[in-house]
Formats: structure tokens, C-alpha cells, sequence
């Protein structure tokens, strides 16, 4: 139902909580709804309290990331920092440095944003169940970076691994593949009429 009718399985996950506020897993559901739902500040003002109620930081990125939507780049980066990553599934640690690269992006920290996500999980080799993401986000930002040719190869590496196709990875390679054909056709065309210019004089 969340990706069905996200609006409905949220009126759902609040009689749920009504019933039962202080049951764990029930704010967790919540959460998670108004979370796919869009509605930012519900989603972390529950996965908060779970994060409470349960010591656990299952839903670190998460909750690192509605921060992130909600304009606070830099508490987001301070909950990647704060989070035990040794003690988070890997899935889980993934996630979180993707939106802490996003959160360097959003302050305008590009460089470090591409680096942060280097390491050996970004191997074009790689098929965990992460990699395609991990390859779409960093190929995002290396394309926010202007490194294009970089951007497109990486984009491409996680249309290969995206074997449920969950990304638009092949449409923003070919997207990207377009400009830098359109960019070189005119600087050659200014190239020729420069010369040409030159000739004339």
C-alpha cells in the first residue's frame, strides 16, 4: 500500500498509532510511511522516538535524510558522524554515506562529496544489493562535480548491476552522452568560424 496509495497507508500507520503509541513497531511503520509519504517532519519526529524507545540506529539514514529534505544538510552530516557505522548492517552503512555525500552536495562541498563515497564497495564489478545505488549516487555526483565522462561510465556501471531497474541510471548516461555530443559539435563550430575569420583577414 505505501507505493500504491501513500496517502492511505498513512491514514493507516496513525490509527495504528493511536491504538498503540507506544509500541515500537507500530511508530516505526509510521515513520517509514510518512516517510515514502513525503511528510518529512513526521517521518523524523517518529523514526526519532523508535531510535529512543529501541537504541537502535536501524533507521539512521533515514532519518539522516529527512533532515536532509527538511534544509538541514548539516545535522544530517552530524548524525553520519554520530552513528556507530560498525555496529549498523552494511545495507545500512551504505545508505548512510549516500546521504551524507548528498548533504555534502547540498552545501556545495562537491569534491568531498564524490570522495566520500569512494571505497571497496565502488568496484563496476560489485553485485551486492546496494551497488546499483551506490554506483547511481556517485555517478550523480560526479556529474555535479562537471565530470561528465566519469559521470556517465559510473551511471552506466549501475545500469549493468540494476537488475529490478529501480534507476533511471541508462537515461541519465544517454542524457549526459547527448550534452557532451551537443557541447563538442559547438566548440568545433565555434572552432571553424574562428578560422574561417582568420582566413578572411
Amino acid at each position: 500500500m505505501i507505493d500504491s496509495d501513500p496517502e492511505a497507508a498513512l491514514e493507516h500507520a496513525k490509527y495504528a498509532k493511536a491504538k498503540a503509541s507506544r509500541v515500537p513497531i507500530v511508530r516505526e511503520a509510521l515513520g517509514l510511511v510518512a516517510y515514502h509519504a513525503g511528510n518529512w517532519s513526521e517521518a523524523l519526529s517518529e523514526l526519532r522516538a523508535v531510535r529512543r524507545m529501541t537504541r537502535s540506529d536501524d533507521h539512521i539514514a533515514i532519518i539522516a535524510d529527512a533532515e536532509r529534505a527538511l534544509g538541514r544538510p548539516e545535522r544530517a552530516l552530524d548524525l553520519a558522524k554520530e552513528a556507530d557505522t560498525a555496529k549498523l548492517a552494511k545495507a545500512v552503512q551504505v545508505e548512510l554515506a549516500i546521504v551524507a555525500a548528498g548533504a555534502r552536495r547540498d552545501l556545495g562541498q562537491l569534491d568531498a562529496a564524490v570522495v566520500s563515497l569512494q571505497g571497496d564497495d565502488l568496484k563496476a564489478e560489485k553485485r551486492d544489493p546496494w551497488s546499483a545505488r551506490l554506483f547511481y549516487a556517485y555517478a550523480d555526483n560526479l556529474a555535479a562535480a562537471g565530470r561528465k565522462d566519469e559521470a556517465i561510465r559510473w551511471f552506466l556501471n549501475a545500469a549493468e548491476a540494476d537488475a529490478e531497474d529501480e534507476t533511471d541510471a541508462a537515461e541519465r548516461a544517454a542524457d549526459l552522452s547527448n550534452e557532451n555530443a551537443d557541447e563538442k559539435a559547438t566548440k568545433e563550430k565555434a572552432a571553424e568560424e574562428k578560422d574561417t575569420e582568420a582566413t578572411d583577414e
